[in-house]
């Protein structure tokens, strides 16, 4: 496979990933907006951010051939889609459900512990103790800021046990999907792998909630909703998924360690405090700044050890006269 810039340039793989948190941190915003119920909402979520995320690889010459990864890792794919996206966002929107945008903000929040462990588990690669403790020094973080209640306006149910686990359930089974999915993209290239397993997994959220909900969700109904929903559906598919999924999935690919470009996904919710102090005019309070301050840090920490190593340069010198060089060109979306 030809690598695209991210894969060449550390922090430009860096930055992807940190696009993808920030359109993670207002997908429970979105969400709530819709007013759709948790497992119907996944199925819109998915069947349209899935369906522009096929349009965006088709969009691109070299990630138009959907039909060449199914060759060769057609069954990986399907497994793969099910648990990641039909089995984990099933989880995440039914969640809501249950308990309140903090409760499940908090437990997503769980994925960069998740994907270490996943890592260790999958991959093989050693989980240090210095990663474990800044992860779970973030984690205390987020919990004390999302905890303090600058998101309870959004909350719509009750405090529930059932929906705390449902959304650590979340966390796992993205967790494993991130790591597992990982060599098919650095093979097959992010944009089109990204495409496939949303789409496939959007389909499977419509088939399990059809039969087991009744609910058979219709995407020609879409304009025939009201102006603010269908506003939030377009956000939530778009923006939240369509865009957040490529960046988000492509980048962890690209980083060279995948569980420290996974703790960027703790910064999470201090792009929603900012978000909530935007559009909900609530302040962040001194309690609130201190957990931000203890997240950052925890998180600058292991950003700093990843962009100070720099990769290993091939060949000798790579400004030497007479020396082919390879060109760099824009992200390679296959």
């Amino acid at each position: 496979m030809k690598n695209g810039l991210w894969h060449r340039h550390t922090s430009l793989a860096y930055l992807a990933v940190l696009l993808g948190v920030a359109g993670h941190a207002s997908s429970e915003f979105a969400a709530v907006l819709t007013h759709i119920k948790g497992p119907e909402l996944s199925v819109w979520r998915f069947l349209l951010g899935g369906m522009g995320l096929i349009i965006l690889a088709l969009a691109f010459p070299a990630s138009r051939n959907l039909i060449e990864p199914f060759q060769k890792v057609g069954l990986r794919l399907v497994w793969l889609s099910a648990l990641g996206v039909t089995i984990g966002y099933l989880l995440f929107h039914w969640a809501l459900d249950y308990a309140t945008v903090p409760q499940v903000a908090t437990m997503v929040t769980t994925i960069p512990i998740f994907v270490g462990l996943a890592n260790l588990w999958v991959a093989k690669q050693p989980f240090p103790r210095t990663k474990l403790l800044t992860g779970l020094s973030a984690l205390i973080g987020v919990a004390l800021l999302i905890t303090d209640g600058y998101l309870a306006k959004l909350a719509g149910s009750g405090q529930s046990l059932i929906g705390i686990l449902m959304a650590l359930g979340c966390a796992a089974t993205v967790a494993v999907y991130m790591v597992s999915i990982r060599p098919v993209i650095i093979e097959f290239g992010a944009l089109r792998i990204t495409a496939i397993t949303m789409a496939i997994g959007g389909v499977g959220l419509w088939l399990v909630v059809g039969l087991f909900w009744s609910i058979w969700v219709n995407p020609l109904t879409l304009l025939d909703r009201p102006p603010q929903q269908l506003a939030s559906l377009l956000t939530l598919a778009i923006w939240n998924t369509t865009i957040t999924q490529f960046f988000w999935i492509g980048g962890l690919a690209a980083v060279p360690d995948i569980t420290r470009g996974s703790y960027l996904f703790f910064l999470k919710p201090v792009i929603a405090a900012f978000l909530a102090a935007v559009f909900l005019n609530q302040f962040v309070t001194p309690w609130q700044a201190l957990a931000i301050a203890v997240i950052c840090i925890s998180v600058l920490v292991e950003a700093g050890k990843a962009l100070s190593k720099p990769r290993p340069r091939k060949g000798k010198r790579a400004g030497k006269r007479g020396k082919e060089r390879t060109p760099i060109s824009i992200i390679t979306v296959k």
